[in-house]
């Protein structure tokens, strides 16, 4: 049982496969890029097992989703153009990812920038 207030009641992948748009029973609407969903996989190849294990992924400008799979009731697993398919999106990651996209996005763009790495 996932602890999420919200349920998703659509969720729609977009015709070039670089959006996935996710529309909530409280009425909200996200729609969240590939490129975004990819580097912020929940995957522990991407995540690690602790924050400072955390992998910067690079390369993924031009990444698209390739297969939206239901897992159970309370989240999606994720195919993408690149072959990861590791990651499993619960319904509160995904609004945790819309909420914070900003912030996420930012530090994500610094953090290549520093490293030389492009997206």
């Amino acid at each position: 049982m996932s602890d999420t207030q919200f349920w998703p009641t659509e969720i729609r992948l977009g015709r070039d496969r670089h959006t996935l748009a996710v529309t909530y029973d409280d009425g909200r609407s996200d729609e969240l890029e590939a490129e975004y969903l990819r580097v912020e996989s929940p995957s522990a190849e991407v995540q690690g097992h602790t924050p400072d294990q955390k992998q910067l992924v690079s390369g993924k400008k031009n990444v698209a989703i390739t297969a939206v799979e239901p897992i159970g009731s309370y989240a999606v697993k994720l195919t993408f153009s690149d072959g990861h398919s590791t990651g499993i999106y619960s319904w509160s990651y995904l609004r945790n990812l819309a909420d914070h996209r900003e912030r996420l996005w930012e530090k994500y763009l610094n953090d290549l920038a520093e490293k030389g790495l492009s997206r």
